[in-house]
């Protein structure tokens, strides 16, 4: 699990910026939301223009190099931030394995090249590369042929790939933990398009998708479950390409009669049956096309899943305590993000409406 990440440099982020999800509070509701001490669930709120959309494609840093999954094909257009352009991005991740601790620092030039790197497993070092340095200890015996190579390799190889490829390793080595959880870790919105990083190394078209794995059925119960509409599905033929339903006893495209809001549904139904086997998901804006109601029964659906889920939202109907806890609302604004219970002296309980209390200015980063 993702305990921690922290940044600099990147985008609208001048300086440090860090998530911790290691310190949940001794909340005895909705304790879904936390995993073996981990924050599993939250949503992200802030002002527009905070940095809530950045924040979150930060985090996911990591998959453009250690990754071979999906990458966004700008990312790396201001990369840096615009007052320090030849500052390089410092990304630092923290990870629980199996009761290890890992903790992973690098940094990036403006063009997305790794600069420096380093590992630390349980506060041990397992190897650091500094711009014209490198060391690794003796877990992973090396010629000084090959440390010479890798202190300035001109392709920019991580070394964490390097010893992924180079060495043997138990299946429960703290590398191989670290390579499933970076290639199984998903982002995605759907704004004016659609865009994901991670988990999947294709491109999908979703009326194809539901077709050939005959989710028809599967998929018009989805909709009617979490937004009560209902769709009579035409019963499709293995060689068709769209969804059709009958309006009035007339088939009519499914893409042509659907609104924004169930194209978005659509969307997240595809993404909901693939995170069986996802680590960390971050959906940005989830909600910008939905309902305020329909937007909390999206949220139960996806926080009941095992892996890790996060997004960012305008909504604060969704900042209550039917849904989550205090320590799993976060407000990002001013280069910090912090829970709720950090942002206030009151002792907030579950009988708290922290809705009305962030409307009337209780909260304060």
């Amino acid at each position: 699990m993702l305990i921690k990440f922290a940044v600099t440099n990147y985008r609208g982020f001048a300086d440090r910026i860090e998530l911790d999800l290691s310190k949940p509070k001794d909340y005895e509701f909705n304790t879904f939301a936390v995993k073996n001490g981990i924050i599993k669930n939250g949503i992200i709120y802030g002002p527009n223009g905070s940095g809530k959309s950045n924040f979150g494609l930060a985090v996911f840093d990591i998959v453009n190099h250690l990754s071979q999954k999906w990458k966004k094909p700008d990312y790396y257009e201001n990369f840096a931030f615009a007052g320090a352009q030849k500052t390089p991005v410092t990304f630092e991740y923290t990870f629980l394995f199996s009761n290890k601790k890992i903790e992973y620092v690098y940094s990036k030039n403006q063009q997305g090249a790794l600069r420096t790197e380093k590992l630390i497993v349980d506060k041990k070092q397992i190897f650091d590369r500094q711009l014209n340095s490198f060391e690794i200890n003796s877990s992973f015996p090396m010629e000084d042929s090959a440390k010479n190579n890798l202190v300035n390799n001109a392709n920019n190889v991580s070394i964490v790939n390097y010893l992924l490829t180079s060495y043997p390793l138990p299946e429960d080595h703290y590398l191989i933990q670290l390579q499933k959880f970076v290639n199984s870790m998903l982002w995605f919105r759907c704004l004016e398009q659609r865009e994901f990083i991670g988990l999947e190394t294709n491109i999908y078209l979703l009326d194809d998708y539901i077709i050939q794995n005959k989710l028809t059925g599967d998929f018009a119960g989805f909709l009617e479950t979490i937004s009560s509409q209902h769709f009579d599905f035409v019963p499709p033929r293995t060689n068709d390409k769209k969804l059709y339903c009958f309006i009035k006893g007339v088939p009519l495209p499914f893409d042509e009669i659907a609104s924004t809001g169930t194209h978005s549904l659509m969307l997240l139904y595809f993404w909901i049956k693939h995170m069986d086997s996802a680590s960390f998901v971050f959906i940005d804006e989830f909600d910008a096309f939905y309902h305020f109601k329909l937007s909390f029964e999206v949220c139960r659906r996806l926080f009941s899943l095992n892996c890790q889920v996060f997004t960012s939202s305008h909504n604060t109907y969704l900042m209550t305590n039917d849904l989550l806890r205090p320590d799993c609302n976060f407000i990002l604004d001013k280069n910090v993000i912090r829970p709720l219970c950090d942002c206030t002296e009151k002792d907030l309980r579950f009988g708290h409406n922290i809705e009305k209390l962030f409307r009337g200015g209780t909260f304060e980063i």
